[in-house]
């Protein structure tokens, strides 16, 4: 049995580009950042991010970033811009969604998820 500690990391976002942000993040829940690193054991590490809205986003991604989703239906494709989701939910979630998908797709992924806290 492998018990491990609690720790916690704190990513300040201003000036940062978001794929910096978010790569950063998501070593950190994955534990990839200690020597106890072990791939099939979830580490129980809380990552902060601070000054989300302050990160730097040139015009070219806040109008050209595109993010997609399909709910399944006929006509049911919605796109969205980086700069309406900032404006509709927010800064932090588009690291979130970054953040996500860059975490490997298993059972962990969300528990991993409840453990990143987005600040603006």
């Amino acid at each position: 049995m492998t018990t491990t500690t609690s720790q916690a990391h704190t990513i300040d976002a201003a000036g940062l580009p978001i794929g910096r942000v978010a790569s950063q993040a998501a070593k950190a829940l994955m534990g990839k950042l200690h020597a106890s690193y072990t791939p099939n054991i979830r580490s129980d590490v809380k990552v902060t991010v601070k000054n989300a809205s302050k990160m730097f986003a040139p015009e070219k991604k806040r109008t050209g970033k595109i993010y997609t989703t399909y709910s399944g239906y006929p006509g049911g494709l919605k796109k969205e811009s980086l700069a309406h989701l900032n404006e509709r939910k927010g800064h932090g979630e588009a690291i979130r969604r970054a953040v996500r998908k860059m975490l490997p797709r298993n059972t962990m992924l969300t528990a991993r998820l409840k453990n990143l806290i987005v600040t603006d």
